[in-house]
């Protein structure tokens, strides 16, 4: 399809009087509305006023310009079809091959703090939406640019082939215009709806492909990332693979896991994830030290693991790692000769996560059922020591506090039913994903290898009977931190009062199925 001629009008005029003027090189003839009229011209682009194409001046503020039969039946006529052509000749309207829209900013606008209900309605883009779409029901006559990147390629496609671009170009900028048309469909819904209710009747969501992965769970079944489209940051955001195999859907689950825990801690911290679940963590004074912990804490879970640090790694710890088994490694930065170590290993993965933003508070959590979604808050909140409350009557000393706050924090990202045994601030044995308190208590035990005399405890729950309390005490356990809240709270407490162990009621309690 050959372009002659193009109608432009884009909000979004960054690169715009370039690619016009590009056009015009090009002998294409430019006709534009209101303020694009004016920004190309002062770019030195000649341009053709829409209402001379109408006919029609421009009205209502603005809301009608381009809401016309001659511009409608010059986006939309079959030029295969010899009818069409003779109607639009009928009626003296030229076509147009191309359209440069981008739309209201509606998106930018509703998310401002302050900004008024008339305002973000103003920014509910009518005109732009109507051509576009018109223009990719009719692809094959029209090329339709709704992003800003594509200017460069459009321009050196034409200049290649006398103005003309192909058909799989044309798809492609239509595929994007539809998808363009329904998320911005899909914020306005939204919005509306947003004010009627904090679980509104109606949900929209929107995922643009972020890569293909290996396979899903199992070598079986195929699989793929998507990122929600508008968040402020996602799983991979500002994430760069500088090494290593692709990563699969279960990879992806525990770095998940991974980044969700380290984010809890500002000191040097390490995590070891297996199985969508923390198999490890340690918090020191510096990070070889931190990881050297977190590793040890269960080391054969820890084989084939995601590991994650927040601080960058030398060549010192490089050299640990590179004795290990490690899936994939996810860390602030690699130094020169820590990649160079590290790259020897053809499998690994070494991810450098740049992404410094803090999650939008408020944001909901989406977990996939059959036929639907359930929808919460996220349980994205830092427990402070001050809102919590020591029920029995000896209370914890610095040390055991700062146990039971980390194994309190290692405690949310394990799942329930979960128990996390602590001390110097790492981990000695977690009991995730069981059925029983008890249960998690007995498989925590177990995994705890090390003296754990003089230990906290974490729980996400609170103890319905004290069969666990009895198991954790009797090796060891002398600080316990738990939610609270069960008929049988004073039995627990009693339990420790005994035996002369603290316990700490959090009054938050953090599930995590």
């Amino acid at each position: 399809m050959k372009v002659k001629r193009a109608l432009i009008s884009a909000s979004n005029k960054i690169g715009l009087d370039k690619f016009a003027r590009s056009l015009a090189d090009l002998g294409v003839e430019i006709i534009s509305t209101g303020g694009t009229a004016r920004f190309l011209e002062e770019a030195g682009v000649k341009v053709i006023p829409i209402s001379d194409v109408t006919g029609f001046p421009e009205v209502l503020d603005g809301r009608v310009k381009t809401l016309h039969p001659h511009i409608h039946a010059a986006l939309l006529a079959d030029r295969d079809k010899h009818e069409h052509m003779l109607t639009l000749k009928e009626h003296n309207i030229k076509p147009i091959d191309m359209v440069v829209v981008n739309l209201y900013p509606f998106e930018e606008v509703s998310g401002r703090r302050g900004v008024t209900d008339d305002e973000v309605i103003e920014n509910i883009d009518i005109g732009g939406p109507t051509m576009v779409r018109a223009a990719a029901k009719n692809f094959k006559s029209v090329a339709v640019v709704t992003d800003p990147r594509h200017y460069a390629g459009i321009i050196e496609e034409m200049k290649a082939s006398d103005n003309q671009l192909s058909a799989a170009t044309l798809r492609r900028l239509a595929t994007q215009t539809f998808h363009s048309i329904a998320h911005y469909d899909t914020v306005i819904a939204n919005w509306f709806s947003e004010g009627a209710d904090d679980f509104p009747p109606f949900m929209l969501l929107d995922f643009e492909r972020v890569q293909p992965l290996r396979y899903g769970e199992n070598p079986h079944q195929r699989a793929a990332y998507y990122a929600e489209v508008g968040a402020r940051r996602h799983l991979l955001s500002r994430v760069t693979q500088l090494h290593g195999i692709a990563l699969g859907f279960n990879n992806l689950l525990d770095i998940n896991s991974a980044r969700e825990l380290l984010r809890e801690f500002s000191l040097p911290a390490a995590v070891v994830t297996k199985h969508n679940n923390p198999c490890g963590a340690a918090v020191a004074e510096d990070i070889i030290r931190a990881y050297r912990k977190a590793w040890a804490a269960d080391p054969i879970s820890a084989f084939g693991s995601v590991v994650a640090v927040n601080r960058i790694i030398d060549e010192e710890l490089a050299g640990l790692m590179a004795k290990k088994f490690i899936e994939v490694l996810l860390a602030p930065g690699f130094t020169a000769e820590a990649a160079e170590l590290l790259t020897k290993k053809p499998r690994i993965r070494l991810l450098v996560n740049e992404e410094r933003r803090k999650a939008v508070t408020g944001e909901p959590d989406y977990r996939r059922v059959m036929g639907g979604m359930l929808v919460q808050d996220k349980d994205s909140g830092i427990d402070e020591r001050e809102n919590m409350q020591v029920v029995t009557k000896r209370h914890p000393n610095e040390d055991e506090w700062g146990d039971a706050l980390f194994a309190w924090r290692v405690a949310k990202h394990a799942r329930s039913n979960a128990i996390v045994i602590a001390k110097d601030l790492t981990t000695a044995g977690i009991g995730a994903g069981q059925m029983s308190r008890v249960g998690a208590a007995s498989l925590a035990l177990h995994k705890a290898q090390a003296d754990i005399d003089g230990a906290a405890c974490g729980s996400d729950a609170f103890f319905p009977f004290t069969d666990a309390l009895d198991l954790l005490i009797s090796r060891g356990v002398t600080c316990v931190i738990q939610p609270g809240g069960a008929s049988r709270d004073q039995e627990a407490i009693k339990v420790c009062d005994d035996k002369g162990v603290a316990m700490i009621f959090t009054r938050v309690r953090h599930f995590l199925h």
